[in-house]
């Protein structure tokens, strides 16, 4: 189930509810969280392609994604995004701006919160590297952003590129 609002500074937030997932019996320490974990995201462009994961590890393995992950104690929220990028593809981007901020929240069986992410979703620009795989990225890909329907994807992933196109139309 997706939604939007808008809230009090006129910001456009994605929620995206997932159906009940079942408990983890492994020892993620991502699962059951006491609060939000705060997550980071980039749509980086190479001319007109977008560069996309299939992701290598759960909870979400196979699917692919946006590179991104957590925000480390004291690290900038656009720091982040490029570190994570890096880290996860070997690709160097300029992060841009905001494109969306994606709230993920699923709930287990019993209707407990089994995982609560706020990610936040940045545009971005190549700047060099073409792709590496990683444990977290199982393979790399760039593609269109009209070229997604045939993908396994996670949720929200097409409406955040567009939102990163739309940002990047603007620079």
């Amino acid at each position: 189930m997706k939604h939007s609002r808008r809230d009090g500074i006129n910001a456009r937030f994605t929620v995206l509810v997932s159906p009940a997932m079942t408990r983890s019996t492994d020892s993620d320490p991502r699962a059951y969280p006491k609060t939000p974990l705060v997550a980071v995201s980039a749509s980086v462009f190479r001319e007109d392609k977008v560069l996309l994961a299939r992701r290598g590890r759960p909870p979400l393995d196979g699917l692919w994604s946006l590179p991104g992950g957590l925000v480390e104690p004291g690290e900038a929220l656009s720091a982040a995004a490029a570190r994570e990028v890096f880290e996860e593809t070997g690709v160097r981007a300029e992060i841009l701006g905001v494109a969306d901020v994606v709230e993920v929240i699923r709930h287990d069986a019993a209707g407990a919160v089994a995982r609560h992410y706020v990610i936040v979703s940045f545009a971005a620009r190549w700047l060099s590297g073409n792709g590496e795989t990683s444990p977290e990225a199982a393979e790399i890909a760039w593609r269109r952003p009209d070229d997604l329907s045939g993908l396994p994807l996670t949720d929200g992933t097409p409406a955040v590129v567009d939102k990163a196109a739309d940002l990047l139309a603007r620079e």
